[in-house]
């Protein structure tokens, strides 16, 4: 074999040789390690997290925006005749909501009035009735006493043999006739009296003449809700049965107003979220309509029954099919802040109420 020429090539000095690879898998090693001990670590630590979070909130996502609708119907029948507002409309207390055609309710309080006329000339009768009833009782009276001094004369005659027994019964008969018309006199006085009385329910007016007066009063509030006027502020909704010419019936509610400025949130917890609530507690509220929009709210009372409770058909759960579900209890959270958005009724909420917080 030949000496090599040149002895430096192919021999390495070891004091020329890097560190660096020694370094690098020195640092991988204790990446791994790190890594190997963080990850027990978060897993542990969000389990403690969990454990101590998890009993101090009460959360739902069965929650709805609620807010004060009034119904609004015609206390009186009739066609519609003129319409002042239209679908989601803002009114204030007062404004007009749609009109009724009032000419038979004006009818009505002019024939009223003509029965308050008529009760007040059957009064005045009435009273001259009385008035000619008292001059009938002097006349009877006159009349009894001029057939008792005819009867005297007869009867002093009848004891001289001047006069006949046909003509002394006659005069006892004139007296009792006169007498009769007497009574019947004073009956006519009383019957006038009393068509003239009044009675406690109405002192010093004929009961005619008052039962007149109240059919015009009444008339005459039929007359004015012929006029709906809107019965609180708030926006207009479900106004499609206001049309021109449209008959309404009294009691049928045909249009709703929504009073947006009054709104709250039903939150229908678990009733085993309930061990903790309280009245007073503070509450988040988020909404699916506006995401990212969250406002804060306080948990205003509780409700005195479950849902299934006050429904229009209550589960009834025989021995033989029950099964035992979770029920709902319907909590009313109260907002707080005055929202950036409009709420509508019905939208859907997230609710999540602090248990441990202290009811204010």
């Amino acid at each position: 074999m030949a000496d090599n020429p040149n002895p430096e090539i192919g021999m390495i000095d070891e004091s020329t040789v890097s560190p660096q690879p020694t370094k690098r898998r020195i640092g991988r090693q204790v990446g791994r390690w790190i890594l190997m001990l963080s990850v027990p670590l978060l897993l542990a630590g969000f389990g403690v997290f969990y454990w101590i979070a998890s009993g101090r909130y009460a959360v739902t996502d069965n929650a709805y925006v609620q807010q004060d609708i009034v119904s609004v119907s015609p206390e009186i029948g009739g066609k519609i005749i003129a319409i002042g507002v239209q679908e989601n409309q803002l009114v204030k207390t007062g404004d007009l909501l749609f009109a009724i055609d009032p000419e038979p309710y004006e009818l009505a309080v002019a024939q009223a009035n003509a029965r308050i006329a008529a009760a007040q000339v059957n009064v005045q009768n009435l009273r001259t009735d009385y008035q000619v009833s008292g001059v009938d009782i002097e006349v009877a009276r006159q009349d009894i006493a001029f057939a008792q001094s005819n009867y005297q004369r007869q009867a002093a005659l009848m004891d001289k043999g001047f006069t006949t027994r046909a003509r002394l019964d006659a005069a006892q008969h004139e007296v009792d006739i006169a007498r009769a018309k007497l009574k019947s006199a004073e009956a006519d006085v009383l019957a006038a009296r009393s068509r003239l009385s009044t009675g406690a329910a109405a002192p010093g007016e004929n009961p005619d003449v008052a039962d007149a007066k109240v059919a015009r009063d009444q008339a005459m509030l039929n007359l004015q809700r012929a006029r709906v006027l809107a019965p609180i502020s708030g926006r207009v909704a479900q106004s499609s049965r206001l049309q021109v010419g449209q008959m309404m019936v009294a009691g049928l509610p045909v249009v709703s107003i929504v009073n947006d400025q009054n709104s709250w949130v039903e939150a229908n917890f678990k009733e085993t979220d309930l061990a903790k609530m309280k009245t007073g507690q503070k509450a988040k509220i988020t909404f699916d309509a506006y995401p990212g929009l969250e406002l804060n709210g306080r948990v205003d009372s509780i409700g005195a029954g479950t849902g299934s409770e006050f429904s229009v058909l209550p589960a009834q759960n025989a021995n033989g099919n029950w099964v035992k579900v979770t029920q709902r209890v319907p909590v009313r959270i109260k907002i707080l802040d005055k929202s950036p958005r409009q709420l509508i009724a019905g939208i859907s909420a997230e609710v999540t109420v602090d248990l441990q917080n202290d009811p204010e």
